[in-house]
């Protein structure tokens, strides 16, 4: 696994190739030329015939909202999560079918999610009765979102039936788009409660749901999957660059984000907090820095918040601080970045 490097210096991530099974078969479905496409967004056939290889996620974000375009079907995410396999996520795969519980399940998911998709974040919420699991793209370039997360929506939700009953569906399927005209493909997916126009992307379950057992799961199998899993996927604690990333998106929202600060929730002093962070070849500006451009990304691409909005949740005094930032980080307007996102 690797990155790329991209024009602004920092690397473009990576999906695995595994991420497009199906493809081929869906686009000729619906009359497409998947070659040509493929050609298209700079992917060839070559790069989907190994499995085990990465490709950059953005041409794969392009492929998927090009074929909805050409196909006129805005159902074509939709359709390709349904095609989605346990083995599509790549290594991982052997420690998800072996997890208790759809608790479990979702927490290896999350925890290991680079493994399979360097560009997709996931969180697991819960409050009062709901669990709640969003899920965003962060490619660092603008890109039009909208298949590539509903993808991600239907993929997650496939892997959760898979162990669940055949009869199982979440609560509800959430997308920050407006409904198409014909969402039978979703309510085929999804169940009843599709709901569109929403803040996030995600799905929605009942907390009791968590216990569902895994039905995939063979518990004698078990330890030998999460042996494979500590030697395949390195189980090591938070970085310190880590836990000050946290920290950061937490005190930028209640706009209380200092050095000071977090070397205070850390229990360090802020010169040793500085030490730690040198070691490991970052600054404490840096990480506000890149943490700020990956919430603007999430909040551009996925709601409809107003600018001023957004420049407040990142910690800026004004909204024109924030626009310089954003022209300086992105080389574009916070609008553009916006309007090339949602295609």
């Amino acid at each position: 696994m690797g990155t790329l490097p991209s024009r602004g210096g920092s690397v473009q991530p990576l999906i695995r190739a595994a991420t497009l099974d199906g493809y081929l078969e869906l686009a000729t479905a619906l009359g497409l030329n998947g070659p040509a496409l493929l050609a298209q967004v700079g992917l060839a056939l070559a790069d989907l015939q190994d499995p085990t290889s990465w490709l950059p996620a953005k041409r794969a974000v392009r492929l998927l909202d090009l074929s909805a375009k050409l196909s006129a079907r805005p159902d074509f995410a939709v359709l390709l999560g349904d095609r989605r396999r346990l083995g599509t996520l790549g290594p991982i795969s052997i420690a998800v079918r072996e997890e208790p519980d759809l608790r479990h399940v979702l927490q290896v998911l999350t925890h290991h999610v680079v493994t399979y998709n360097e560009a997709l974040r996931m969180h697991l919420y819960e409050s009062e009765g709901t669990a709640t699991v969003r899920l965003w793209l962060e490619l660092g370039v603008p890109a039009p979102l909208g298949q590539a997360t509903t993808f991600a929506v239907a993929a997650l939700n496939g892997v959760m039936r898979a162990g669940a009953d055949d009869a199982w569906r979440p609560l509800g399927a959430h997308f920050p788009y407006p409904a198409p005209a014909d969402v039978s493909a979703y309510r085929n997916a999804f169940g009843p409660g599709v709901h569109f126009d929403q803040p996030f992307a995600g799905l929605t379950l009942r907390i009791r749901d968590l216990a569902n057992p895994n039905r995939l799961s063979d518990p004698l199998l078990r330890p030998y999957a999460r042996q494979f899993l500590e030697t395949t996927v390195a189980r090591r604690g938070p970085s310190v660059t880590t836990r000050v990333t946290e920290l950061v998106e937490l005190l930028l929202i209640s706009g209380h984000c200092s050095l000071t600060a977090v070397a205070k929730d850390l229990q360090l002093d802020p010169r040793t907090l500085r030490r730690h962070l040198a070691a490991e070849g970052t600054t404490f500006t840096a990480i506000v820095d890149d943490t700020r451009a990956a919430m603007a990304e999430r909040h551009l691409g996925s709601s409809g918040q107003p600018l001023t909005e957004i420049a407040y949740l990142l910690g800026f005094d004004t909204p024109a601080a924030f626009s310089r930032w954003f022209k300086h980080r992105f080389g574009m307007t916070a609008r553009d970045w916006r309007k090339v996102s949602r295609g």
